[in-house]
């Protein structure tokens, strides 16, 4: 990464500790309706603290707001609230609906937009929509409890909210003075044709740990100065200590305290005389008792009454500082040109890291897809013993009451964590985090490697070996994908930086033995090398709910759960190989997880019924195991027989020299064995492929042919903007299996899903999602890394156009992007029909990553900033725009390969 301000300020915070990062976008923007705050009797999150409820209620584990930032323990929150004169109540947070009320699960019903970040968040920039009229909160609601699943959903747009243009953008921009001198400005523009009063207040508080922990000092904020039109807010933490928040131009400074209003939710009395939405209460109701007149609490508001004419402006400037007003003349005298600075600055780092090849659309694209990436972070905190005791139980105690994640009660969670979404996934998932990782090794290798370490570490990782899954359940099942995350990350910093970090890899690779140990105990029930896995992430994949007990009874040996095992295998031969090269300890380690492949793929790929592969479909299916002895192949076309092409690793000649011994004793093995060698993608001595390289693959030449044959058939899994999780071979064709009385079917759905399971939030059965097409562009770049052009496919299938492998990862990868892309006709994909988003010159270009994407027209669906995983098309946005197909087959994975290549397969 060329020097630039911003990357100096990295290195600065890794290598010096300067707390750069102290302070970012780390507060939630949901708290209420999660896990951590549900102290319900049945485990219903979403009804025991909802959305009406969260303005009154403090907050136990977190705290949420609109545009925030705190600090890197959330002990002091900032963001804003807004009232446009008509709503019941300031909108101080994202409003959505819950399962319940929603038509397709969970859905936040906002439009707002993560716009720029660094990754020091030394400038970052958010825009929210607020309409000029009421919020329609009852009328979402209603509508879209009216719906059916087969209906589609009711959006704010729909509800003529933003009709006439009668609405504000409301940008707020931060800027870093120093580290913890934080430069805030609000930029209100009313777009509407008459003039419209908003009233905004930016909010300072803290987070209620006095309430939850006897004994914790209570903190402080009090105005102490109001002169040369700017009021200061005195902040006093014990153990953030002292700062100020400067307020230029507010008409008051509004305080009450952040605790909860018992009268109104629960009609007994308060603690406190003034209470959470004091300040909702005197702006709202004009309420002039409701907040202190004595300008002091643990909560505060500057209060701007601004009227806007028509397509105006108004400007709002802040600054929170831990420098006082002594030692600062004018604390706005230098704001504009540091917010002016900072802002170019950010302009170069991303110029920096585009490659000169990408489009400005594509280049637009990526840097907003970063931005989602580095704006959500979210401090998250979870003390699950202290939570369980808060329930009444002790799963120490015999016979104690089942209650949600007791068998985690060593977990506690204190970081800043990348989510998949602040709002309706605000907790992080094991296996989107790995993806989350890829995407931003791009600006921040560091944090990327610390994200991999927090799930490691002894208070996340289970003693069993297990890495948690998520909040609502952390025995659930994810993909096995932190060890090709934990190489990715040590290729690309070895390139980024020319040096290696074997104690992280060393580190990694202890704690990855226990939960490789942990897969192989727990989820081959039966020990012949065949995985049950579960939920594995793809929900509603399959004929069943695989999380859940079959109704035939029996197991479910899974092909896609198998698959990732063995990819695990491969990851963690590719990491001790890498550590024998310093400790020849490791060889021994090596082998070890060399047989397990073998044995995996042994077991998957054996002829006849017990067998995955299906030589008439040639394809892979999951095998239902019978209690009676029996099999029968699942004969479902879905990503589930994709993913067997992923276990592919090239291993290259200086690989080999490292670990003689593993090449000779497996050597041996193939030779004595020869129906292991017959298992596997040829390699050896015999079978090398381009530039003497081997590989180790589950999938052999002629089945990859045929796999690839429906993977790119248009008809079937090749979208115009991705692979699609299931085969559109299902729409004339579904899948139907009866048993006990009861059908069972599967459906090609390119959008939503038509059935309740997990909630009415799992949509695997035809939509396109973004981390396992990046998982088989990594395959296809590594069976090209072995082949070079001496292996070429039709594609699209039946077109009788031939292309080598890359140049099928490339098309996959263009397919993706161009679901963000402007069309010939100036349409983006991902915004369908909606025609806001498609023509007007204040919503066309502010991109929204979401969940998965329509699998026959690329529009987004479910969640509407997930841009954790979908974040990784920034990285192939770079990856294609830097290399092209002859350097990439050239360096291979050498070390001394240029970045982006180098990472490319993930080592």
């Amino acid at each position: 990464m060329a020097r630039n301000p911003e990357s100096i300020r990295l290195e600065e915070a890794r290598t010096a500790n300067v707390p750069w990062k102290k302070w970012g976008p780390y507060l939630s923007e949901r708290q209420w309706g999660t896990v951590r705050e549900d102290y319900s009797q049945d485990g219903n999150a979403w009804n025991y603290f909802t959305h009406d409820q969260a303005r009154s209620r403090a907050y136990h584990w977190g705290e949420d707001g609109l545009a925030g930032i705190s600090d890197d323990q959330q002990l002091l929150c900032f963001s804003i609230a807004l009232w446009n004169g008509k709503d019941p109540i300031l909108k101080e947070r994202l409003f959505g609906l819950t399962n319940s009320e929603a038509n397709h699960g969970e859905d936040v019903k906002e439009y707002y937009f993560y716009l720029d970040s660094t990754p020091t968040h030394s400038y970052m920039k958010y825009l929210y929509k607020y309409p000029h009229a009421a919020y329609p909160y009852n009328d979402l609601i209603e509508t879209n409890r009216r719906r059916s699943r087969d209906d589609l959903e009711y959006e704010l747009l729909d509800t003529g909210v933003f009709n006439g243009d009668r609405y504000f953008d409301i940008f707020v921009e931060y800027a870093k003075e120093l580290p913890e001198d934080v430069l805030i400005q609000i930029s209100v523009s009313n777009r509407g044709p008459e003039a419209a009063t908003l009233h905004v207040l930016p909010t300072l508080w803290f987070r209620n740990t006095w309430t939850w922990w006897a004994g914790t000092p209570k903190p402080s904020l009090k105005q102490v100065s109001d002169e040369r039109g700017v009021k200061v807010v005195a902040v006093s933490h014990a153990d953030l200590g002292g700062r100020y928040l400067y307020c230029e131009g507010c008409t008051a400074l509004l305080f009450t305290e952040n605790e909860t209003n018992n009268q109104r939710l629960f009609g007994t009395a308060n603690a406190s005389r003034f209470v959470k939405d004091g300040i909702n209460d005197y702006v709202v109701q004009g309420n002039q008792a409701a907040v202190n007149a004595e300008r002091t609490g643990t909560k505060c508001a500057a209060h701007h009454l601004l009227k806007v004419g028509p397509r105006e402006s108004a400007t709002i400037r802040l600054r929170l500082s831990n420098l006082a007003p002594a030692a600062i003349d004018d604390p706005f005298k230098s704001f504009s040109a540091t917010l002016q600075t900072r802002h170019a600055e950010a302009d170069e780092f991303y110029k920096s890291i585009t490659p000169e090849r990408v489009s400005r659309d594509e280049a637009l694209v990526m840097r907003q897809a970063l931005a989602g990436m580095l704006w959500s972070k979210q401090f998250f905190f979870f003390d699950v013993d202290k939570w369980l005791e808060e329930h009444g139980v002790d799963p120490m105690q015999p016979g104690a009451r089942f209650m949600r994640n007791a068998e985690w009660f060593h977990m506690v969670n204190q970081h800043v964590i990348s989510m998949p979404d602040k709002w309706e996934y605000p907790w992080y998932a094991a296996w989107d985090l790995a993806f989350h990782t890829i995407a931003l090794s791009s600006v921040d290798a560091d944090f990327a490697k610390d994200q991999l370490d927090l799930m490691l570490q002894t208070f996340f990782l289970h003693p069993t070996g297990q890495i948690p899954a998520y909040e609502w359940n952390f025995s659930d099942v994810n993909p096995p994908v932190h060890a090709w995350a934990s190489i990715f990350l040590y290729r690309t910093e070895q390139a980024l930086r020319g040096t290696s970090d074997l104690k992280f890899l060393e580190r990694s690779f202890a704690k990855l033995m226990l939960n490789f140990s942990w897969w192989v105990n727990r989820k081959d029930r039966f020990g012949n090398n065949l995985f049950e896995g579960g939920f594995l992430g793809l929900d509603n994949i399959g004929v069943f709910d695989r999380s859940a007990p079959l109704p035939t009874g029996g197991t479910l040996e899974q092909a896609d759960g198998t698959a990732w095992v063995s990819l695990f295998a491969q990851n963690m031969l590719e990491i001790a190989v890498e550590l024998a090269s310093h400790n020849i300890d490791y060889e021994d380690i090596a082998l070890k997880f060399a047989e397990h492949f073998l044995w995996i793929a042994r077991a998957m790929n054996q002829a006849g019924p017990q067998g995955m592969w299906d030589e008439a479909d040639g394809f892979y299916y999951d095998v239902l195991r019978l209690p009676d002895g029996s099999t029968q192949r699942l004969k479902v076309r879905s990503m589930v027989g994709l993913l067997p092409l992923c276990a592919t690793t090239v291993i290259e000649p200086w690989q080999r020299e490292r670990v003689p011994k593993v090449s000779k004793t497996l050597g041996e093995r193939l030779r004595r064995m020869p129906e292991l060698a017959n298992s596997i993608h040829p390699t050896g001595p015999a079978h090398l492929g381009y530039a003497q390289r081997g590989i180790a693959a589950l999938v052999k030449p002629e089945r990859l042919r045929r796999i690839l044959s429906r993977m790119l058939d248009e008809s079937e899994f090749l979208g115009s903007y991705g692979v699609r999780a299931l085969s559109r071979y299902h729409n004339e064709h579904p899948y139907v299996i009866q048993t006990q009385g009861q059908e069972y079917r599967v459906n090609y759905l390119p959008a939503e899903s038509n059935t309740g399971m997990f909630g009415g939030n799992s949509n695997w059965r035809g939509p396109i999602w973004m981390p396992v097409n990046a998982l088989l562009i990594r395959a296809l770049m590594s069976f090209y890394l072995f082949y070079g052009d001496s292996f070429k496919v039709e594609c699209p299938t039946g077109s009788g156009k031939m292309m080598n492998l890359f140049e099928v990862a490339r098309e996959i990868a263009s397919r993706l992007a161009r679901i963000f892309l402007r069309d010939e006709s100036g349409r983006r994909p991902v915004y369908g029909d909606t025609e806001k988003f498609q023509t007007d010159p204040n919503w066309r270009d502010y991109i929204l990553f979401y969940e998965y994407f329509h699998g026959d027209n690329g529009a987004g669906l479910g969640a509407s900033h997930q841009t954790g995983w979908t974040g990784l098309v920034a990285k192939l946005i770079e990856l294609f725009g830097r290399i092209d197909e002859h350097e990439f087959l050239e360096g291979g994975i050498s070390r001394a390969f240029a970045g982006d290549a180098a990472a490319a397969v993930g080592g």
